[in-house]
């Protein structure tokens, strides 16, 4: 699969959505994955992403230490290996191995991309003034992949309890305001 650059301007059509999403952190023994519904745009250019991580979840104290991480966007393709990220630990269990996704190097960051993901939006920690509080995380857009061959992508959308929607058809609308 091969990625191209994304300009960042652009960032806010992947995630503007909600789609469930992959969270890619580095640890000290290996890379960590989480599956993450709880996002939300919070500024076009540059783009801002906000996030909430429990402080219980693996991940928290990975993505607080480094101030690093990779939003990776899957489709429905992965739809099994999304949902068992997300019923277990990174802490004792390499989730990359164990569930068969593939490890890629960043560009600007030390967590990896996930190779199966149709987009991956490497970020840099941009404010932490909610996370002891809110466990919130501000997150800034520095590098933005994407596969251009994927057209209207069957991305997830989580309602609880293991029921999800798949999105992919667009419609477009116009403005009768004036």
């Amino acid at each position: 699969m091969a990625k191209q650059s994304l300009p960042l301007a652009r960032v806010y059509g992947l995630l503007e959505p909600g789609p469930v999403v992959l969270l890619t952190t580095s640890g000290p023994e290996r890379p960590n994955i989480m599956t993450m519904s709880w996002h939300t745009m919070m500024e076009f250019e540059p783009p801002l992403v906000g996030c909430v991580i429990s402080n219980s979840n693996y991940s928290f104290e990975l993505l607080r230490s480094s101030g690093q991480c990779v939003i990776n966007i899957p489709t429905v393709d992965i739809a099994e290996q999304v949902v068992a990220c997300g019923n277990c630990s990174g802490a004792a269990l390499d989730k990359f191995a164990t569930f068969g996704l593939t490890p890629k190097p960043a560009g600007r960051v030390s967590a990896p991309l996930i190779e199966e993901c149709f987009a991956n939006l490497e970020c840099r920690l941009a404010d932490a003034d909610m996370v002891d509080r809110y466990c919130f995380f501000v997150l800034e857009v520095i590098q933005a992949w994407h596969d251009p061959a994927v057209q209207n992508p069957r991305t997830m959308h989580h309602f609880g309890n293991g029921n999800f929607m798949v999105g992919g058809e667009t419609i477009t609308l116009q403005s009768k305001m004036k």
